[in-house]
């Protein structure tokens, strides 16, 4: 359905040719599809799940994420936002998933997982009312750190942790910096459609140049079933211990503050009229109904990416239809066993240049909202200061809470919560308490400050 205000077709509900649609959403789904691969990697290798039941999650958690990248496009009564968003398993969530998975039983963990997605429906009335705590300073603040915490993150894709045999091989770096030089090239050389698809050129680029020199192997492509099909409870039936969900439900609140500022950024790179924090709750239902849904297919919580914002921006493609195609075929990729294994054949390196240069376009994103906040003001630098502060010392210096207790350590060390959060309070002490020359666009609803950028 096409919303039209005086006839014209808001750029978000534009649809486009099934050429288009398809290549479009293909480049969503290459970007993204490192997301639950290295999720599934991560618990599989942890917890020494067999090749098999790896290859059967895999397909269940792009199955999820599929259906949830269709509901948040087309947005059903209520639930989605009707905007150019991908569903992932968020890395912070996984790996409280497999803490608890290590610290009980999978079981267990999945079990944590359907209660915290009931969680977000119990709490999503209370968190409507605090929406206006979340202001340009706020949103632009959080997205930097995002983009930071991902570069952190899928840096480390590409290198090895530190101290491993191969840590920095010369060839795995060099990949990545063939991938991010070709992306790059592709948007400088190329006009129209082909810019547009510099991201996919630029990763099937860096693919093809790993084949050639024999680091990419497809040998395993077609050895198995041809068809997947994802079970339910894959483990069993969950078990359900409230305390073990704690973490989770810890973090849903962080999630849903996420999915604010998402919502919030994407509504104005779209151009979506209107009031961007009235879509924000049909986004967290959203969550909510694909966290239960991945609960019960044995995957961790699903949850709206901010990942595919950078796509948006670099595309200028801001039709939601794109990410519903990108979910249909993530839905094909489900069902269809070679292609999750030729997922799992792309060259992390490969992968991880790609993912790096789009991440860097969302602190380019959180960048440029910080830009309209008079930051020679007190309230806003402060706030600025104080959330950097909090949030990159973690993201920056691994381990630093690690002589605190547990449940601070749930909190402080994660840099994107401790740095959001502190935003939240830092520009609500000055807003509320605010001294005589705090910077009133500082308290302002983000539609507002960026109202005369998207008109």
């Amino acid at each position: 359905m096409q919303s039209e205000l005086n006839g014209v077709v808001e750029p978000v509900d534009e649809g486009l040719p099934l050429r288009s649609l398809f290549l479009f959403g293909l480049q969503h789904v290459l970007v993204m599809a490192a997301s639950p691969i290295t999720a599934v990697f991560l618990v599989s290798k942890a917890l020494g799940f067999s090749d098999a039941v790896t290859v059967s999650l895999i397909s269940a958690t792009f199955f999820v994420c599929g259906l949830g990248s269709m509901l948040q496009s087309f947005g059903p009564k209520g639930f989605g936002a009707r905007l150019p968003f991908v569903m992932v398993p968020g890395g912070a969530p996984i790996a409280i998933f497999l803490a608890i998975a290590q610290q009980t039983d999978i079981q267990t963990a999945v079990g944590a997982v359907i209660v915290t997605a009931l969680f977000y429906f119990l709490a999503l009335p209370v968190f409507r009312r605090l929406l206006r705590y979340f202001p340009p300073i706020v949103v632009g603040t959080m997205l930097l750190l995002v983009s930071v915490n991902l570069v952190r993150i899928y840096g480390v894709t590409i290198t090895g942790k530190p101290g491993s045999e191969g840590f920095a091989a010369p060839v795995e770096v060099g990949l990545a910096l063939i991938t991010i030089i070709l992306t790059v090239a592709a948007a400088r050389v190329f006009s129209g459609t082909l810019q547009r698809l510099a991201v996919m050129l630029g990763l099937v680029g860096g693919a093809l140049v790993a084949l050639a020199i024999g680091h990419m192997d497809l040998s395993g492509v077609f050895i198995g079933p041809v068809i997947a099909v994802p079970q339910l409870f894959p483990f069993g039936m969950p078990k359900f211990d409230l305390i073990a969900a704690i973490p989770l439900i810890v973090f849903s609140i962080i999630s849903m503050a996420e999915a604010t500022g998402q919502t919030i950024a994407t509504a104005e790179i779209v151009g979506r009229r209107g009031d961007a924090h009235a879509i924000v709750p049909s986004t967290i239902r959203g969550d909510a109904l694909m966290s239960l849904v991945g609960g019960l297919f044995g995957t961790s919580l699903i949850i709206t990416s901010g990942e595919n914002v950078g796509i948006v921006r670099a595309t200028g493609v801001k039709s939601r239809y794109v990410t519903a195609m990108a979910g249909a075929i993530l839905v094909l990729i489900a069902l269809f066993a070679p292609i999750g294994r030729m997922a799992t054949a792309l060259p992390e390196a490969v992968v991880g240049g790609t993912a790096v240069i789009v991440f860097s376009i969302i602190g380019v994103i959180g960048i440029d909202l910080l830009r309209r906040v008079d930051l020679r003001e007190h309230g806003p630098m402060f706030t600025l200061a104080a959330a950097l502060s909090m949030g990159l010392l973690p993201i920056l210096v691994p381990g630093v809470y690690s002589q605190f207790p547990q449940w601070t350590q749930m909190i402080l060390g994660n840099g994107l919560a401790a740095g959001t959060i502190t935003a939240v309070v830092v520009n609500a002490i000055f807003s509320h308490w605010g001294q005589a020359g705090r910077s009133e666009i500082a308290a302002a609803p983000l539609q507002s400050t960026t109202q005369g950028a998207s008109e």
